[in-house]
């Protein structure tokens, strides 16, 4: 029986019940020695102060995810299957507001069974009441290892600087989204390995949840990603792979595109899931972006421009930009952004009213 389960928790309030009401019915009936009686009387207390301590504690384990499972409970390692990392399930997953606006939350995805913190900004449209019914496009922002979604806000001039693009007329809006892509603080760059389904993470938990929580697109057309460093690399990696769910990517200064060798260190397992060796193969018909500074030693242009040859006769559309100067920092990703939105702009459909039922 999982020790999140409903099941279990019922079984738990029932043990209670019965344990009170039994007690009442046989506190004066009790036969024998008067010590007696008084040690069946207070294991009887002790036996309802048990279950109800149980009731409370699986509540609040539930509600909070402290222990995904009983193995996570007793400490027994669990290293042959999936990682399980304790965290709220998405139905009870809560989003709190901020001073800045900002939404956050932490949950635990149910198909790969990590947890992480997930940032979401939305903008100021999506409260006006003329777009009460109105669904918004998603963008994933996904930062560099080591990062965090933090990273945008303190050092990447999120939302501020998306907004001012917004206001200018030269993008439309978007939900950002910015979740973290090491969960656990290990990198897998964004791929499922055997123990930790990141890119599991990346391409079905979170969406889901974000399309539970808030007002969005349906379809790969609604959803796109932008991420620098590592993080580019799963914003190019992602479409890839996952194209019916994102229909676009944006890669500023990625990780080099043939793989990690600190990441994923098989060969053979770095060439199938690097995204130059997935976009040789690909039938995708999803649209990449990809910059760089002429400046930057670890994200040379001679990566994008091994991936464009790579995905030449493909119907993966790429577009590039490879700045003068700049190294690989924010001062050179913020200057990326009116081309990097703009791309996304043109590929991703605008906030529209559709028939489907949005969450409130």
């Amino acid at each position: 029986m999982s020790l999140t389960g409903t099941p279990f928790f019922v079984l738990l309030i029932v043990a209670t019940v019965f344990c009170v009401v039994g007690t009442m019915v046989l506190w004066s009936l009790l036969r024998g020695p008067r010590s007696l009686r008084w040690v069946l009387r207070l294991l009887m207390i002790g036996c309802c102060q048990l279950t109800a301590i149980s009731v409370v504690a699986t509540w609040i384990n539930n509600s909070y995810g402290l222990y995904a499972s009983w193995d996570d409970l007793l400490g027994r390692d669990n290293s042959t299957g999936t990682v399980a990392m304790p965290g709220p399930p998405p139905d009870r997953a809560k989003f709190t507001r901020g001073d800045t606006g900002l939404m956050d939350t932490y949950f635990r995805g149910a198909h790969s069974k990590l947890s992480g913190e997930v940032v979401v900004w939305t903008p100021p449209q999506y409260d006006s009441p003329q777009y009460r019914n109105t669904r918004f496009p998603v963008v994933m922002l996904l930062h560099g290892v080591p990062g965090s979604p933090a990273s945008w806000i303190e050092h990447g001039g999120i939302p501020k600087d998306f907004q001012q693009l917004v206001n200018q007329g030269t993008v439309h809006p978007f939900i950002l989204a910015m979740p973290v892509v090491d969960p656990g603080g290990i990198d897998t760059d964004c791929t499922d390995v055997p123990d930790r389904k990141v890119a599991t993470w990346m391409a079905r938990d979170v969406p889901e949840l974000i399309s539970r929580k808030f007002r969005t697109l349906p379809g790969a057309h609604g959803w796109g990603l932008m991420g620098y460093s590592t993080g580019g690399f799963c914003a190019a990696r992602l479409p890839l792979v996952y194209p019916s769910v994102f229909a676009a990517g944006v890669a500023l200064d990625p990780d080099p595109l043939t793989g990690d060798k600190g990441v994923i260190k098989d060969p053979a397992l770095r060439e199938r899931t690097s995204p130059t060796g997935l976009v040789r193969h690909s039938t995708a018909g999803v649209s990449l972006f990809l910059a760089t500074s002429a400046q930057d030693r670890l994200s040379p242009p001679s990566y994008i421009q091994q991936f464009v040859r790579a995905a030449a006769g493909t119907r993966v559309q790429t577009q590039t930009l490879v700045l003068p100067s700049g190294g690989h920092n924010y001062n050179t990703w913020t200057r990326m952004y009116p081309d990097a939105f703009g791309f996304l702009s043109h590929r991703l459909d605008a906030p529209h009213t559709t028939r489907a039922k949005a969450p409130r």
